[in-house]
C-alpha cells in the first residue's frame, strides 16, 4: 500500500505569556522586565517557513493549507498588526484553502478593547479563549492572571466583534473541585453559546511546579463521576462530543485538531514548534521540531540551528503514532486511513487489533476503528497494545 499524503496544517507557536503557570508543561516563558521582541520574532517566523519550504519542497508542492493555528504561550500578547503582518507573509509563501481555519489561543486577561476587530481584519477567524474554569478560587490555585468576569467580557467581546467561532477551554478535577463545581463551570460555559468547548481534566505533568508541590486532587473515581457528568449536560445543551475531550455545535468541530487525530500533516513554525509530514515519493513520514528557546531560536535566522530534532517515523513506531491519535476520536475512523496515512498494511496490526477487540475495548467492525465506551476510559492501554 502506497503512502498518501494527507492534509496540510500549519502551526505557529508563540512562546511568550504573562506568567507561567503551575500546571503548565509547554514551550511557553513568563514575560520579563523587558518586553519581548516581538516584531523580530514574526521576521524569524517567516524566515523558518521559507527555510522548511526550501528543506521540504516535493513533500508540499501543491497542497493547500487548511488550517492554520497559534498556539502558545499566549499568541494575543501579540498586536492585531503583528499577525495580520505574519498571515500575510504566509500566504506569500503557501496557497490557503478559501475557508481555512485560523485560529488564535487567547488569554482573557491579555485582551484590550477592540483587539478583535483587528485580529478578525487580519484574517484570524476563530479564537479559543483559555479560560479554565469560572470559579474566582480555582483560577487563582491555577495561577491564572484573569477573574471569571474578565472571562465572561472578554467571550462576549469577541462576539460582538463579529466572531461566530469560538472556543473555550476548561478543565475539571481541579484542586478540592466538587462535582456540583465542574457542573458550574460547564453551565457559564454554555450560557456564553461558544461554537465549541475543549473540556480536559487537569494532570500533573513532570518538570511543573504541580509535578513538585502536588496539590489535593479529587481521586480517579470523583475525577471519573465529573467527567461522565459533565459530558452529559454538554450533549444536553448540544454539544457533540467527538473526541475525548472535544464537544461541537453541529458543524462546528475544529479543522486543525481533527487533521492531527486523523493523522494528517503539519508544518510547525517557532521555538519548539513540531511539524509531522509525508512524503509520497518516498513513502516516509518525518518529525520534526524546532529549538525550544526563543533566544537560541532567533539566534538562527533561519538556518539550521533552528532545528531541534529531525527523524523518520519507523515501521515499527508508525502503528502506535497512528493510533495515538485516531483512537481519540469517538465516532473512529476508516480503518482503510491505517494504510493511507502509514503507509504499512494491514497485516502489521493485526494481532493487536484482534487483540483489543477480544478486550471489549474495540467495536468489532471490520471497516473502522472504534473505541468502545469501555475503550474510551482505558485509552491508554488501548493504544499500548500498538506498541512495536
Amino acid at each position: 500500500m502506497s503512502l498518501i499524503a494527507p492534509p496540510l496544517s500549519l502551526y505557529i507557536h508563540m512562546p511568550w505569556c504573562v506568567k507561567k503557570c503551575p500546571y503548565c508543561d509547554f514551550n511557553s516563558h513568563g514575560l520579563r522586565s523587558a518586553p519581548p521582541p516581538y516584531a523580530d520574532y514574526i521576521d524569524h517566523l517567516l524566515a523558518d517557513l521559507d527555510a522548511d519550504r526550501a528543506d521540504f519542497g516535493a513533500a508540499l508542492q501543491d497542497r493547500p493549507v487548511i488550517s492554520i493555528f497559534f498556539g502558545g504561550g499566549t499568541p494575543s500578547l501579540f498586536s492585531p498588526e503583528l499577525i495580520a503582518r505574519l498571515l500575510d507573509g504566509v500566504r506569500q509563501r503557501l496557497p490557503l484553502r478559501a475557508d481555512a481555519e485560523i485560529t488564535l489561543e487567547t488569554n482573557p486577561g491579555t485582551i484590550e478593547h477592540g483587539r478583535f476587530d483587528g485580529y478578525l481584519a487580519a484574517g484570524v477567524n476563530r479564537i479559543s479563549f483559555g479560560v479554565q474554569s469560572f470559579d474566582d478560587d480555582k483560577l487563582r490555585r491555577l495561577g491564572r492572571i484573569h477573574f471569571a468576569a474578565e472571562a465572561e467580557a472578554a467571550v462576549k467581546s469577541a462576539q460582538d466583534a463579529g466572531y461566530t467561532n469560538i472556543n473555550l477551554d476548561l478543565m475539571y478535577a481541579l484542586p478540592q473541585q466538587t462535582l456540583d463545581g465542574a457542573l458550574a463551570d460547564v453551565e457559564r460555559a454554555v450560557a456564553l453559546a461558544p461554537t465549541h468547548i475543549s473540556h480536559y481534566q487537569l494532570t500533573l505533568e513532570p518538570n511543573t511546579a504541580f509535578a513538585a508541590n502536588p496539590p489535593p486532587l479529587p481521586d480517579d473515581d470523583h475525577a471519573w463521576a465529573m467527567q461522565e457528568a459533565c459530558e452529559a449536560r454538554l450533549a444536553d445543551a448540544g454539544y457533540g462530543q467527538y473526541e475525548i475531550s472535544a464537544y461541537a455545535q453541529p458543524g462546528r468541530r475544529c479543522t486543525h485538531n481533527l487533521n492531527y487525530w486523523q493523522f494528517g500533516d503539519y508544518l510547525g513554525i517557532g521555538a519548539g514548534a513540531h511539524a509531522k509530514l509525508s512524503d509520497a515519493t518516498d513513502g516516509q513520514v518525518r518529525r520534526r521540531w524546532k529549538t525550544r528557546g526563543p533566544s537560541a531560536y532567533m539566534e538562527s535566522n533561519g538556518g539550521a540551528s533552528r532545528i531541534g530534532g529531525d527523524d523518520v517515523v519507523g515501521s515499527a513506531e508508525l502503528p502506535f503514532e497512528y493510533m495515538l491519535n485516531a483512537l481519540r476520536l469517538i465516532d473512529g475512523v476508516p480503518l482503510a486511513d491505517f494504510a493511507l496515512r502509514t503507509g504499512l498494511p494491514l497485516e502489521n496490526i493485526a494481532a493487536p487489533l484482534a487483540e483489543a477487540r477480544r478486550r471489549g475495548w474495540l467495536r468489532d467492525d471490520p471497516g473502522r476503528l472504534h473505541t468502545t465506551a469501555l475503550g474510551q476510559r482505558f485509552l491508554n492501554d488501548v493504544i499500548a497494545g500498538f506498541l512495536g
